[in-house]
C-alpha cells in the first residue's frame, strides 16, 4: 500500500517535466529567466551595462569564463540556444505558411508578422503551417 503511494507520487512529480518535453523550445521569457537564476550573479558582477542581446550576453559571459561559478558554466549556453532556436522558429513561419499567407490572409511572405493573426484564425491552415506557428510561439 505505501509502496503503490510512493510510486503514486513520484508519477505525479515527474508529470510536469514530460509535458515539458513535448515542447522542446522554450519562449523568450523563459529562456531569459533560465539565465538569470544560473547565472544572475555573473551577469551582475561582470556583464553590467550590456544590453540583453543575446549576442553581446553570450559573448560577455564568454569573455569572463574564468571567474563564473560552476553552474553557470555548465549551463549558461542552453538559454541561447534556446532563443536562437525561438528565433529560427519564427523565421521558417513564412516558408511553411507561404500558401496560406498568399491565398487565405492576402499578404506577403516578406510581412509575415502582418498575417499572424489571420493564420491564426482563418480556416483552412495545414498542419505544417500550423506546427510552424506553434513552434514560433504564436499559438
Amino acid at each position: 500500500m505505501v509502496r503503490g503511494r510512493m510510486i503514486l507520487l513520484l508519477l505525479v512529480l515527474a508529470a510536469p517535466s514530460w509535458a515539458r518535453a513535448a515542447d522542446p523550445i522554450m519562449t523568450f521569457s523563459e529562456s531569459t529567466a533560465m539565465l538569470a537564476k544560473i547565472c544572475g550573479a555573473e551577469i551582475t558582477a561582470n556583464c553590467r551595462g550590456v544590453n540583453l542581446d543575446s549576442n553581446r550576453l553570450k559573448e560577455c559571459l564568454s569573455r569572463n569564463q574564468d571567474v563564473m561559478s560552476p553552474s553557470c558554466k555548465a549551463s549558461y549556453l542552453v538559454p541561447f540556444d534556446q532563443i536562437q532556436k525561438r528565433i529560427n522558429a519564427r523565421l521558417t513561419v513564412a516558408g511553411a505558411c507561404r500558401l496560406e499567407i498568399i491565398k487565405l490572409c492576402h499578404g506577403s511572405t516578406k510581412e509575415t508578422s502582418k498575417s499572424v493573426a489571420c493564420l491564426l484564425s482563418a480556416k483552412g491552415v495545414s498542419r505544417n503551417c500550423t506546427q510552424a506557428t506553434i513552434d514560433a510561439g504564436y499559438r
